[in-house]
């Protein structure tokens, strides 16, 4: 059988023109497509890259935590040592300044117009509930003297003389108000004659625990 194309010579080019269009729509519509499947690949592996790294964090951060606790008892023993050195040290300075300190306490309770170290506040307490704990402004501190002082691990032991058996009291009032003495208690005394004037003066001695 014969076929005879009926088609004009510019309907055969159309034609084939129409087919070129499509095929260029195709491909560019499949070129987008893969674009996106690449744009999406990629936001995709930086995720991945984003858990990997946080995964990889978190497990140095356990490995150090666990080379903490492992070192932990050791550290520990450390921190024991360092605190008990520095008591020590803190110790051997109270040693060193803390007699002179006492001594100097000692001094200014004997000193006319000064007195024992002590609360203001408590001082003013003392005035209005007990009055007879209230040191003394007026008294002399020339009618009393010291002749010995003792200390060992914070115990003193303290001797003098005196005029009479009130100094005596006056002395251990103003020490029991002293930031710096605590348990002042009398030991025995007794009358003795002044080697210089021959006179009765009272021999005394007292214990106390100082504190520095």
């Amino acid at each position: 059988m014969i076929r005879v194309n009926l088609l004009s010579q510019k309907q055969q080019e159309a034609s084939a023109g129409d087919d070129t269009t499509w095929s260029t729509v195709v491909l560019l519509l499949v070129l987008v497509e893969l674009g996106g499947l690449f744009l999406v690949q990629r936001a995709k592996e930086r995720e991945h890259e984003a858990v990997v790294a946080e995964t990889v964090a978190v497990r140095n951060q356990i490995e150090q935590i666990g080379r903490d606790i492992s070192n932990h008892k050791a550290v520990q023993e450390q921190l024991k040592l360092l605190r008990e050195r520095e008591i020590a040290i803190e110790k051997l300075q109270a040693g060193r300044i803390g007699p002179t300190a006492v001594l100097l306490e000692l001094s200014r309770v004997l000193t006319a117009d000064k007195g024992p170290t002590v609360d203001r506040a408590h001082l003013e307490q003392l005035r209005h509930d007990a009055p007879q704990l209230v040191p003394n402004p007026a008294w002399d501190a020339r009618r009393l003297w010291l002749s010995a002082y003792a200390e060992k691990e914070r115990n003193a032991t303290v001797s003098g003389f005196a005029r009479d058996g009130e100094d005596v009291s006056e002395l251990l009032r103003r020490l029991a108000l002293s930031q710096y003495f605590e348990d002042v208690r009398l030991l025995p005394a007794e009358k003795v004659l002044d080697v210089v004037t021959k006179e009765p003066i009272v021999r005394f001695q007292f214990s106390a625990k100082v504190r520095f």
